[in-house]
């Protein structure tokens, strides 16, 4: 079952040893890819890492049950999203026509998310690339693939090469807090947020951001999130 974490204890799941040492792995085994895809999308190896990282461990936790039955079982027998996941089940069908694929062999989460990446169908259909031109956007066991995907969805929801992510404030006394966490897309600027007592500990480019408030392991945190974070907030 979903539940909700701080990111003092979310930090604890992801955090790992043996998850950092696997994504250093994974990094040194796909370097030239990862090289590849970001010069040509503008993601950073490292954001792309971390996705996959996040999602499967990179690759050793991709999911066990037959998408065509995770679908199925939720788009007729769980009335609260049949209808998203009824939608998903006629993106999959396509998918594996497109891809010429056997649906009843494809394999994915509890959901019906596939792959390194953790897509669902109407993802992939959109997001999901061939990177290695052999005709298949195999995301579920090629790793050249699923990075090029990733980079590709992060590039198509909006992601701005060279720019940061998120960068630290000092609040000043009086801070405005009825703006903290008040959306994750960017609706205020550097320069108001300011204004309002939140200023970055490094020098930042004029743009929309948010003031964002995290409960961390030392107390609170606050933060100044720009478009590329909202970018990653929006991965599946």
């Amino acid at each position: 079952a979903e539940r909700t974490h701080t990111w003092a204890s979310y930090q604890d799941i992801f955090l790992t040893s043996s998850r950092l040492s696997k994504g250093v792995d994974f990094w040194i085994e796909n370097e030239a890819t990862l090289a590849r895809a970001e010069a040509e999308f503008g993601v950073p190896a490292e954001v792309i890492v971390a996705i996959i990282g996040v999602e499967t461990r990179y690759g050793g936790n991709k999911g066990s049950f037959r998408v065509i039955d995770a679908l199925s079982t939720l788009g007729f027998d769980y009335p609260p999203r049949s209808s998203f996941f009824r939608k998903e089940l006629k993106e999959f069908f396509l998918l594996a026509r497109e891809q010429k694929q056997d649906p009843l062999t494809l394999i994915g989460s509890y959901a019906g998310a596939m792959g390194y990446g953790q897509f669902i169908p109407s993802s992939y259909r959109a997001y999901a690339i061939d990177y290695t031109d052999d005709g298949f956007a195999d995301i579920w066991n090629n790793a050249a693939d699923a990075i090029g995907s990733v980079a590709n969805y992060f590039k198509r929801h909006g992601w701005e090469k060279g720019q940061p992510v998120i960068v630290r404030a000092r609040i000043s006394e009086g801070y405005d807090d009825s703006i903290l966490n008040d959306s994750l897309k960017p609706k205020h600027t550097v320069a108001s947020l300011a204004e309002k007592g939140y200023k970055p500990v490094e020098a930042l480019p004029e743009q929309t951001a948010n003031a964002v408030y995290l409960d961390g392991k030392k107390g609170a945190e606050f933060w100044i999130g720009l478009k590329n974070y909202y970018v990653i907030t929006r991965y599946n």
